[in-house]
């Protein structure tokens, strides 16, 4: 171990955010550097899903061989380069024994705290340095099929700052065919005139080889006008893989390798999310969703309508399933919050609903024709419904979903809740910190399961179709 020399050096202190031998080193190093004239520090803290890359670049570029959180090294300002390594925590606790006399006696709590307490302030520093950089490089969005009803009303709803935040400059890219190009450019001069602050430009394109470049979000709203007297169904899933075909390599050559990717529409909303991940396989899985908040948000409204209440007051209706197909609306965790009745509570107390509703003939009967009224509804909308449902996920999945609250999102299945893997499929999760989890820690029924199930045999048979491995789709036959 080298003497520290009189050179003007620096000592850097590298680790992970979270981890507690980093604390303690980086204490020790503060009151060297407090109490030495000549000890100068520096730090670099990483998250700790970069480390272990961000490890093994500094090791290679300066030919060490380190495996560990932390990496301490000696940098002498006036020689420049390459650092002398000195190691992890123990070769820095011998080197400050060994030349300072001094030595670190931080027990495991406090490392374990402190710890803790550093990977909150990374993760509040990251926060402010991505709100800076957004101020200088506005968010790129993109939405294919912008002329649909849906679009229109979902740019206000993104330009306004509540989805991405009120220091989030945006830019919204509207993508389509060029025979609705006037109708693009009349969007794009109507948004421009409502001045929102945040939205730094918009604009339209109808080249699909230059789509979705360095995009950060994508919105994809494409359609078929089903009509099963005219072709089969199968032809129609056959024109949405080929549609698929077409974005997902260029999603993967354009867009930024964070993409999130949300797919909505009246039609093959699940499928259009599963066939743009098996034609973009670098496109992040778990970045590639289906919204299904639109039937969540009608079957709410449905319920409070029979209950004569405000449908605000309506939450954790799950809605599973094909979110354009066949889904199933499943009230067993629903719950009631500001319902009036002789019981009375402060603002958080809730009520589940089954209890509340004692017309058992219309849950069990009425119910199913009242979704069949739904399917109606929701496919003959204007459009205003589905682009809050769109705004409002992407809300939730940027800043996170209300803490307990149940959200339905078709999200790609890895085996929760028994359900086939490899296709989008809708189901209860919580957004947080960018990311969505399935809610697996919720109990179904077996009736629910056998429901699943054929749910997922409809989403199955389409992908199959889709990859042309089988030339029409088979019913299900139960076991």
């Amino acid at each position: 171990m080298t003497k520290p020399s009189n050179c003007a050096a620096v000592a850097v202190f590298a680790g992970k955010a979270n981890c507690p031998y980093y604390a303690k080193a980086e204490l020790l190093a503060d009151y060297l550097q407090t109490n030495l004239p000549n000890f100068r520090v520096h730090k670099i803290t990483q998250h700790p899903e970069k480390w272990e890359q961000w490890l093994h670049d500094i090791c290679e570029t300066n030919g060490w061989k380190h495996r560990q959180s932390p990496i301490i090294w000696r940098e002498l300002l006036d020689r420049g380069g390459k650092g002398q390594l000195l190691g992890g925590l123990n070769d820095f606790l011998e080197y400050a024994q060994k030349f300072y006399g001094i030595t670190s006696m931080m027990l495991s709590e406090e490392m374990l705290a402190i710890a803790e307490e550093n990977l909150q302030a990374h993760l509040e520093i990251v926060k402010e340095d991505e709100e800076i950089k957004s101020l200088i490089n506005p968010m790129q969005i993109w939405i294919t099929s912008a002329s649909a009803p849906i679009c229109y009303h979902l740019i206000p709803l993104l330009a306004n700052g509540e989805v991405f935040g009120m220091t989030t400059e945006i830019s919204i890219h509207l993508l389509d065919t060029e025979q609705f190009k006037e109708m693009l450019h009349g969007m794009v001069m109507e948004a421009e005139d409502m001045a929102f602050p945040l939205l730094r430009s918009i604009s339209e394109h109808t080249k699909t080889d230059q789509a979705f470049i360095d995009a950060d979000v994508i919105i994809v709203l494409d359609d078929v006008l089903l009509n099963l007297e005219v072709q089969s169904l199968e032809n129609y899933i056959r024109e949405v893989s080929e549609i698929c075909q077409v974005y997902a390599p260029l999603i993967e050559k354009n867009a930024k390798s964070e993409v999130k990717v949300i797919s909505s529409g009246k039609t093959f909303a699940n499928l259009k999310a599963t066939m743009l991940r098996m034609y973009g396989p670098s496109i992040k899985p778990e970045n590639i969703i289906a919204i299904s908040t639109s039937w969540e948000s009608a079957a709410k409204a449905m319920l409070a309508r029979k209950l004569n209440m405000n449908t605000a007051g309506v939450k954790d209706v799950i809605v599973w399933g094909n979110i354009t197909g066949s889904n199933y609306i499943d009230l067993s965790h629903a719950k009631l919050y500001g319902y009036e009745c002789a019981i009375r509570g402060p603002p958080n107390f809730q009520r589940p609903l089954l209890n509340m509703i004692y017309d058992s003939e219309w849950i069990h009967s009425e119910l199913v024709s009242a979704q069949s009224t739904l399917v109606s509804r929701v496919s003959r909308c204007k459009g205003m419904l589905p682009a809050h449902a769109i705004a409002t996920v992407l809300r939730y999945w940027y800043h996170g979903s209300p803490s307990e609250e149940i959200i339905s999102v078709g999200i790609l299945s890895e085996g929760q809740f028994c359900i086939p893997e490899g296709i989008i499929f809708s189901m209860p999760v919580r957004l947080q910190n960018g990311n969505w989890e399935a809610m697996t820690e919720l109990e179904i029924n077996e009736t629910t399961q056998k429901v699943l199930w054929r749910l997922a045999h409809e989403l199955v048979q389409e992908k199959l179709v889709a990859l042309k491995e089988i030339n029409e789709m088979h019913p299900y036959e139960a076991e």
